[in-house]
């Protein structure tokens, strides 16, 4: 797209006050805007530049999708992916570790069941020789 502006995500919730707490508090994703009214009830997430729409419709899975039922899943780039799951599960959030040669994820889900995952930064791009 030559005239893209702005790139995002929505995620339709079932659970949306649950999930709206969860991105915002636990992953500390900072509101850009909130709208509650006859249309829509959505609330606007930063994610360093895209952004995160939480919005109510969806169906909650709480213990996880497969990736049948949603081939899609949140990455979150992070400086230490050990440290960050720690943080999570101090929240109560399961986070599962796993150490590829390509780098180290931490795999989790939100309150509806949507898969999200770490991801260590320092090994995300290949090395330039």
């Amino acid at each position: 797209m030559k005239d893209l502006k702005r790139s995002g995500v929505i995620v339709f919730t079932e659970r949306y006050e649950a999930c709206v707490d969860f991105y915002r508090r636990i992953l500390e994703l900072p509101e850009l805007f909130s709208l509650d009214d006859e249309h829509s009830t959505l609330t606007c997430l930063d994610m360093d530049g895209s952004y995160l729409m939480i919005e109510t419709g969806g169906t909650a899975m709480p213990g996880g999708r497969s990736i049948g039922q949603c081939p899609v899943k949140l990455r979150f780039n992070v400086s230490d992916v050990d440290s960050e799951a720690r943080r999570l599960e101090a929240h109560g959030v399961s986070v599962a570790i796993r150490r590829e040669t390509w780098g180290t994820v931490g795999d989790f889900v939100d309150p509806d069941g949507n898969h999200c995952s770490l991801r260590d930064e320092g090994s995300f791009l290949p090395s330039v020789s």
